[in-house]
């Protein structure tokens, strides 16, 4: 079955009418043409000159102004238009000796928010010692697809998900804990 329409005559002299181009290749085409960047990430604790963040602490991680949260394109030919939208629903984050918690795309840390208050987090177990000195976090978004033509009709197109890896240094702080009531309950 074929998207185009039927053959037409023409009479002499008059103009034969656009070529029908469906919005289904518009709007492919309108997304071959998209080019989403990597997602760049921010963390807080920044501990020291090499801003390492520290084992056993939550790490704020949060998606900065060059990470999209949707894109939108349109292409259009004669009386034809489709609208591209891709739409991610947020960071997903990853590192060996990590364990991440992330629900959309953070939220920047700043002086006296109160623990806990972050829905984007990853919190290490080790230090990147053994791992050369910074842990690699993979930060990736997924955008879905989806698309809408000027003549109503509307679909789905293939997704695309973008990565980057930050090098994390993860620093390890030793405290001794004393309780002078018991000085064996820490």
């Amino acid at each position: 079955m074929s998207n185009n329409p039927p053959n037409v005559w023409v009479p002499e002299g008059q103009s034969a009418p656009a070529p029908y181009i469906s919005p289904a290749w518009l709007a492919e085409v309108a997304w071959q043409a998209v080019k989403i960047p990597a997602p760049t990430v921010e963390t807080n604790p920044k501990v020291g000159d090499r801003g390492a963040t520290l084992v056993g602490m939550d790490t704020w991680v949060w998606a900065t102004g060059s990470t999209p949260r949707s894109v939108t394109a349109t292409a259009t030919a004669g009386p034809t238009t489709a609208t591209v939208t891709a739409s991610s629903t947020g960071l997903q984050l990853s590192a060996p000796d990590g364990k991440a918690s992330c629900q959309g795309f953070g939220i920047p840390w700043h002086s006296g928010m109160p623990e806990g208050s972050s829905p984007c987090t990853i919190s290490f177990n080790r230090s990147s010692a053994h791992l050369g000195g910074t842990t690699p976090l993979t930060v990736s978004v997924a955008y879905s697809v989806s698309y809408t033509g000027s003549d109503g009709a509307s679909g789905t197109l293939p997704g695309l998900t973008t990565t980057s890896t930050v090098d994390l240094p993860v620093a390890e702080v030793q405290t001794l804990t004393t309780n002078s009531n018991n000085p064996r309950q820490n």
